[in-house]
């Protein structure tokens, strides 16, 4: 957005002449230093942990299928051994609170952990700059080869980049979508250029996204698009563990020899080499103390430590530290101590309690969902010897794997039986509408009378109790 004004002459009249001027400042591109380290090695080794599970998963088989497979056209969500229905909604619910109480907790003890380190955007953006680097060489190099002018060695490239980064975006987007469709499936489908438009357009979207935001956007979606980095500051304290710069040990700040005493300079241990700066993805300077764009991936410590151990100072000068323990000088043990603070218990019981029920519940699952509704068409009719019957729809859904064999009974007034098949039998998975016929002598008061019927294996494993009622005719 901007806005333009006409000044005025001399005199005071006005000029042809305007003036643009913007509201809002050019983004300056970010060349982000390669840096390695403690929290480097910490950060690509969860780059590898989460890509081996998100590009491994679904490979693996399980009991003959994908091991997780969220199947919408069937309406089957199989996670290795477990199988999820639209009716199961709920554990998907419990799934989402317990991740959303979760950040609220390891951000209370350790700032945006999940930002500098598992986050997808984080992630991403470390392996295309990874590729950038691959292509274009380090920062300065990369610096210089946006300065000159195109030639074809400049075109080769970013074009060697450009071409790397889009087949990782498609790969990332057919493995998201391989998590909805049998990705063997959609691999061969690939191969005979015979994709269905679904598939088609979150591949590309997916891949789109992956490229945009990685490749480009990278900053910009941490400090305007993350909503993430806008509330933070209700969750942090002072005894947040935080990436944090020590300004009572390194102000005053300056250049100087490594043989030279800091003490008759009067400067502190900062060199003042911006090199904290220069690694920072966010492009931000940790010396002006906490920024909402800091997402803690601790890039500035292992930095900081290498000058440090270089100029013969104590490391320590950029660390992860609290805010009440840089004001007075706790030690490491005291500030894991103060961790275990008010909020920080009140999440980890309110997360524990979810968790346990969560589990709770899902080990008590009964994999066989039942639904009695009585046949509208035909509410009671008499057959012979005088008996009354009502017909049912009874509807169900196995929800495993293994076969299921039911025995059907009912009970609820004197002299009931079952006049259809006592038993049913389930095929894995198998959801199935079976008619189920239920008389009573004759004599039974008219009206409608409360009855249970009752499903269960022959081993006892499962017994499932549906009421419903019988109707006598007046």
């Amino acid at each position: 957005m901007s806005t333009r004004a006409a000044p005025t002459g001399v005199a005071g009249a006005p000029t042809d002449e305007e003036i643009e001027v913007s509201l809002y400042a050019a983004r300056k591109k970010i060349y982000p230093r390669a840096v390695t380290g403690l929290f480097a090695k910490w950060r690509w080794a969860l780059v590898w942990l989460t890509q081996l599970v998100f590009y491994g998963l679904p490979w693996l088989v399980w009991n003959g299928r994908q091991a997780v497979l969220f199947d919408l056209e069937a309406r089957r969500f199989y996670i290795f051994g477990l199988v999820l229905y639209p009716q199961d909604f709920i554990y998907l619910t419990g799934l989402l609170v317990v991740s959303a109480l979760s950040l609220f907790l390891f951000t209370a003890i350790a700032g945006r952990l999940w930002c500098g380190y598992a986050c997808p955007q984080t992630v991403y953006t470390e392996i295309y700059l990874w590729m950038e680097k691959l292509f274009e060489g380090d920062r300065s190099a990369r610096m210089r080869l946006d300065q000159e002018p195109w030639s074809l060695r400049k075109f080769a490239r970013k074009a060697g980049k450009q071409v790397a980064w889009i087949l990782f975006g498609l790969w990332t987007g057919f493995t998201f979508a391989g998590y909805f469709t049998p990705i063997r499936e959609l691999g061969a489908a690939v191969l005979a250029w015979n994709l269905g438009p679904w598939q088609t357009f979150w591949i590309f979207f997916y891949g789109f996204a992956t490229y945009g935001n990685a490749g480009y956007m990278r900053e910009q979606v941490c400090k305007y698009m993350c909503p993430y980095a806008r509330f933070q500051s209700a969750m942090f304290d002072k005894d947040t563990m935080i990436v944090t710069y020590d300004s009572a040990r390194g102000e005053p700040r300056g250049a100087r020899k490594r043989s030279a005493d800091p003490k008759a300079l009067g400067l502190g241990h900062c060199i003042d080499c911006t090199l904290c700066v220069q690694v920072c993805p966010t492009g931000i300077d940790i010396r002006n103390g906490l920024q909402y764009e800091c997402i803690g991936c601790g890039a500035c410590a292992d930095v900081c430590d290498e000058v440090m151990e270089k100029m013969g100072y104590p490391k320590g000068l950029v660390k992860y530290s609290t805010q009440n323990g840089m004001a007075n000088g706790w030690t490491r043990a005291q500030m894991i101590r103060r961790a275990f603070r008010p909020r920080v218990l009140v999440y980890s019981a309110i997360l524990l309690t979810i968790v346990a029920a969560l589990g709770v519940s899902l080990w008590l699952r009964v994999p066989l969902k039942v639904d009695v509704i009585r046949d509208r068409g035909a509410l009671a009719r008499m057959v012979e010897m005088g008996r009354i019957e009502n017909v049912y729809r009874v509807q169900f859904m196995n929800a495993s794997e293994s076969e299921r064999v039911l025995e059907v009974s009912v009970e609820g007034v004197p002299g009931i039986a079952l006049a259809s098949e006592p038993t049913v039998d389930l095929r894995p998975t198998e959801v199935r509408s079976v008619p189920v016929r239920v008389q009573v002598p004759p004599g039974l008061e008219p009206g409608s009378h409360p009855i249970v019927m009752r499903f269960r294996t022959p081993d006892g494993a499962i017994d499932v109790r549906e009421k419903t009622t019988f109707v006598v005719p007046r």
